[in-house]
């Protein structure tokens, strides 16, 4: 079965783009999986803080996606007749998660809350990750969400008539494994306090690094795209709990198996 790309809802005369859809639901499915998350769990942090720590995350996000997604084609952004607008219409995941990690931080400093505030947004962000993806796989290749053209059993036809790796389809895939990894983990261990969204950004980053490999991309220095420099700038800022895993788990308490 050939599928045609771009997906589009008919309402009457009217086409939505499956994207759009997809993209809004993961935001708004995303965010009332946190709340009932932080109903259902205790949270460390007191009311007035989360919602400061929100604040920083949502602004962290939107600045960081912008910057690097405009920064992935340097040469588009120079020739761009309006650099802002060039800015606002680019955006990728990687600038936002780490865009929100120092968006977080920054916050907490001004309101001097020392408590890691990360694990209720983990789950969250995974499911908000996951049903975007879903939005994205239904571009094909008419957004920069796409593979380079291969013969693996995986390729598909994405709208070019070139068989490709479908990214995002990996993606959801290892979205989904590392949701029930992380599950697993937290069952056998008692992890620290920011442990479980430490866990997270390190596996995505490192995931989205490799992923790079296979997707067209802009050489910004030996063969790098400016992605796959922005993780590795993020695994530098974790590499403390890279070089010392066993930090991650709460020595103290013992789970009966």
């Amino acid at each position: 079965m050939l599928l045609k790309f771009p997906f589009y809802i008919t309402i009457g005369s009217t086409q939505i783009l499956w994207h759009t859809i997809f993209e809004t639901m993961g935001l708004f499915l995303g965010f009332r999986y946190f709340i009932f998350l932080r109903k259902k769990q205790t949270d460390p942090i007191i009311s007035s803080n989360r919602i400061w720590i929100l604040i920083g995350a949502i602004f962290g996000a939107l600045i960081g996606s912008r910057i690097i997604g405009a920064l992935e084609n340097p040469e588009q952004l120079q020739s761009s007749k309006n650099a802002l607008l060039y800015i606002y219409s680019n955006k990728t995941v990687v600038g936002g998660f780490l865009g929100g990690l120092f968006g977080v931080e920054s916050v907490k400093k001004i309101i001097h809350e020392k408590k890691s505030s990360g694990d209720l947004f983990t789950y969250p962000m995974i499911l908000g990750l996951v049903i975007g993806r879903i939005g994205c796989f239904s571009m094909g290749v008419y957004e920069e969400t796409y593979g380079n053209s291969t013969s693996f059993i995986m390729g598909m036809n994405l709208g070019d008539n070139v068989l490709r790796h479908p990214v995002t389809l990996y993606e959801i895939a290892f979205l989904l494994l590392l949701w029930v990894t992380l599950l697993v983990f937290e069952r056998k261990y008692v992890l620290e306090n920011g442990a479980r969204f430490k866990l997270f950004m390190i596996a995505y980053i490192s995931f989205r690094f490799l992923l790079d490999f296979i997707k067209p991309h802009y050489n910004i220095i030996t063969g790098l795209s400016t992605i796959q420099i922005t993780c590795l700038a993020g695994l530098l800022y974790y590499l403390n709990t890279i070089l010392h895993p066993q930090n991650l788990i709460n020595q103290k308490i013992k789970i009966n198996a």
